[in-house]
């Protein structure tokens, strides 16, 4: 049975503030049913004001991508911080998260390295300055260019699978040091929509692999040895992270005590999720840093492995609260559904397309108006998926209203694209100052039809550029 609280707008807090009660299911606001999750979505903040939008907008058309560096760096620390204990911690920021040279400087100055997984991903870590075991290179299916790219830059090359190993010695020889990406399969259980089950994954050596990798590594003389795994993705549980480490240290045990192996570093991937709803917690880093710190002493200290360095690779928790998809609303749409379309769409922001994924929104002026109307809000790609936000509740919207979608910091702008001739957009760095520097220019149409001879078809790209401009 649903129960309701009756509240005027101003006790919209009152109401928040019974999200983990069962008492309330929803309340009856100015006289209308709205979900308690609606009520929460005020609780986002933004790092810029009103004003300060408005002077970015007279010089940035939307859409555009803005991250707000002094949040990146702040979190940055807590995450260092909460592995301060460890030997020799490493965080490799997770490139394919925000694929720019500018978050990777800035990121390589807090400290942390580079997770890549392509060539283009080595050279953005290269530009940044980030190079040699400061990078480990994770790849699959991976062409030898890539390997030969990683070896170059002294790169840890971590191995996808057992047969990448007479690959890599064809192509580039045996490093010096070498890791193997383990996939537990069955032995785990559970999973999610992003990474999958483990045994349906693609991705990592079976444990039987592992030993027989490692076993081999050993015959051709390598003596510096790493592991890693990745199991989990987006994962909010910071239980899971904690079962992660300890799964992995009880396979370290074993292989020393197969093999004689002792291990230099123990990556246990990323995976650690933010809170895209606003009911939703943050993971508590501090109790996965203390936690992970008991299950090595009990395992590895106490069986003689100390120092064993704990890496990981984040890369959404990093970034990902603190990059905001700014975007104008174009058309009102009144059928069998309520529709407001947007500048921007799924080319700028896939997950929610991809995943459906939950992105809150917020109405610029409107913050505090009653969320009593029910939209769906789309881009302009002809795929009818092209959608931010399903029946969503939100305040009355009208065409030319500013809209700011959060957490597009991490695999926002990286995984766009350019169906429909759609130009991907720009990317602002919000500074510590408040002043504003473009990271990545937006897509022009010359950039579109570069790689295509468009000669023989009579077409004018300035005259097509002028058209855009208008």
């Amino acid at each position: 049975m649903e129960r309701y609280l009756v509240l005027p707008g101003p006790f919209v807090s009152i109401c928040g503030g019974l999200r983990d009660s069962n008492l309330v299911n929803r309340c009856l606001f100015f006289g209308k049913i709205i979900s308690r999750e609606a009520l929460f979505m005020a609780r986002k903040t933004l790092p810029f004001t009103h004003s300060q939008l408005e002077s970015i907008l007279q010089k940035y058309p939307t859409p555009f991508h803005i991250y707000d560096e002094h949040s990146i760096r702040q979190n940055v620390r807590k995450l260092l911080a909460a592995f301060s204990w460890a030997p020799s911690f490493k965080e490799y920021f997770a490139v394919k998260a925000t694929p720019n040279p500018s978050i990777l400087k800035l990121l390589r100055e807090e400290g942390t390295g580079a997770d890549c997984s392509s060539l283009a991903e080595l050279v953005l870590a290269e530009a940044a300055g980030i190079k040699g075991e400061n990078i480990m290179f994770t790849s699959n299916d991976t062409p030898a260019e890539e390997f030969k790219k990683a070896a170059e830059l002294g790169a840890i090359i971590n191995l996808d699978d057992i047969s990448h190993i007479a690959y890599l010695e064809k192509h580039v020889g045996i490093p010096d040091i070498i890791s193997f990406r383990y996939n537990p399969g069955p032995l785990l259980k559970g999973g999610n929509t992003i990474i999958g089950y483990p045994e349906e994954a693609k991705y990592g050596l079976t444990k039987p692999q592992v030993f027989e990798a490692y076993r081999t590594m050993q015959q051709k003389g390598v003596k510096r040895f790493g592991i890693h795994t990745m199991v989990i993705s987006n994962e909010l549980n910071p239980q899971s992270f904690v079962d992660t480490a300890n799964m992995m240290f009880d396979l370290i045990l074993e292989l020393h005590k197969e093999l004689g192996i002792t291990f230099e570093f123990v990556n246990l991937g990323g995976g650690i999720g933010i809170p895209y709803r606003t009911e939703q917690e943050a993971v508590d880093l501090e109790f996965v840093g203390q936690e992970i710190k008991k299950a090595y002493d009990a395992k590895i200290a106490a069986n003689g492995l100390h120092p064993l360095r704990i890496a990981l690779e984040s890369g959404r928790m990093i970034t990902g609260p603190y990059g905001y998809l700014v975007t104008t609303v174009l058309h009102k749409k009144e059928i069998y559904k309520n529709y407001v379309g947007l500048d921007a769409c799924m080319a700028n922001l896939m997950r929610p397309a991809l995943y459906g994924s939950y992105h809150h929104i917020t109405v610029i002026g409107k913050e505090n108006a009653p969320l009593d109307h029910i939209y769906d809000v789309t881009g302009s790609l002809c795929e009818n998926n092209d959608k931010f936000a399903i029946d969503r509740e939100l305040p009355v919207i009208d065409a030319g209203d500013v809209l700011v979608i959060h957490d597009t910091g991490a695999h926002g702008h990286a995984m766009g694209f350019n169906y429909n001739g759609k130009l991907r957009s720009a990317e602002l760095l919000l500074k510590p100052d408040g002043k504003v520097e473009l990271i990545r220019r937006a897509e022009t149409l010359e950039d579109y039809f570069a790689t295509l001879d468009v000669s023989t078809c009579g077409l004018s790209l300035a005259a097509a550029a002028k058209t855009e401009d208008q």
